[in-house]
């Protein structure tokens, strides 16, 4: 977005860049003073798996961090995908990953295994191939490792503690950035919005939280095709450490946020293996950390 004011011969633009987009001309020549500023860093969450399924090992939470300007490629990208589902009214397609997969209900009834399956991978690939500034985060919590616990919590603790030091890392590259998580509704709402407040005045066990704009904003995923994408996120690292089906998360696993080659943006926590060889726990362990 641009606008341009002009007094006498003098120019100032105000405009919105993302990094890796063009820089904005006119003419094709820069005008006058240039003044950029930098949208917010919105991190859309799902879960994945039920917290009371005894039949699940895993509980996961994940979704992707964007710049605020870049929803409208990621939505644009997902109707087009609906468009070809439902052609006279792509606004009904909901992608809802576990429904996609069951193949329980329409329009997924309609569809073989391997037609459905490629819907959840082409919606993955929204991920694989956005902008390179668009993160994957998730953690998966190993229920068993943690008896008694809140494992929402926990899973909702760690992404929001790896947001803040994402968006803090950034900063330090004179990238000053504010944050703001958008997550699906659900019965957990009141409980996260709650421990959101609670971490930016009193921390983490990681430490304070001092990067995030405002309390979680919990949204309908009907209206939300980032928060569908999200949750075909958290879908994928679920199906990898629930039933070792790594298939859909090799699809954007190279997007995680990293650095250094540790894959800060891939939380895997449990207490049952010390030499597990997930990706997000061998990078740590050959990084030296624990």
């Amino acid at each position: 977005m641009v606008r341009a004011l002009t007094k006498g011969c003098e120019v100032t633009i105000v405009a919105l860049r993302l990094r890796e987009l063009p820089w904005r001309f006119v003419g094709g020549k820069p005008l006058g003073r240039i003044f950029f500023w930098r949208a917010m860093y919105l991190l859309y969450l799902d879960d994945s798996g039920s917290v009371n399924n005894p039949k699940e090992e895993y509980l996961v939470l994940g979704g992707l961090a964007i710049y605020e300007a870049q929803a409208d490629w990621f939505t644009r990208s997902l109707d087009s995908l609906a468009e070809t589902i439902n052609p006279s009214d792509p606004r009904s397609v909901e992608f809802h990953a576990s429904e996609i997969f069951a193949r329980r209900s329409a329009p997924w009834n309609n569809y073989s295994r391997e037609e459905a399956q490629g819907i959840i991978k082409a919606v993955l690939k929204q991920m694989s191939t956005s902008y390179s500034t668009a993160r994957a985060f998730a953690c998966a919590v190993h229920k068993a490792s943690y008896p008694g616990q809140d494992h929402m919590a926990l899973a909702f603790e760690d992404m929001c503690s790896r947001f803040d030091l994402f968006l803090n890392r950034l900063k330090r590259s004179g990238d000053r950035q504010r944050g703001l998580i958008i997550i699906d509704e659900s019965s957990f709402e009141t409980s996260l919005q709650k421990m959101a407040r609670d971490f930016r005045y009193l921390g983490t066990k990681w430490g304070s939280i001092s990067s995030l704009a405002e309390v979680p904003l919990f949204v309908n995923s009907k209206s939300s095709r980032l928060v569908q994408l999200a949750d075909h996120i958290a879908y994928a690292v679920f199906r990898r450490y629930n039933s070792s089906d790594s298939n859909y998360m090799d699809i954007f696993a190279s997007r995680f946020d990293e650095e250094a080659g540790v894959l800060h943006g891939l939380s895997h926590k449990q207490t049952v293996d010390p030499h597990c060889m997930c990706p997000g726990c061998l990078s740590r362990r050959i990084a030296g950390r624990v």
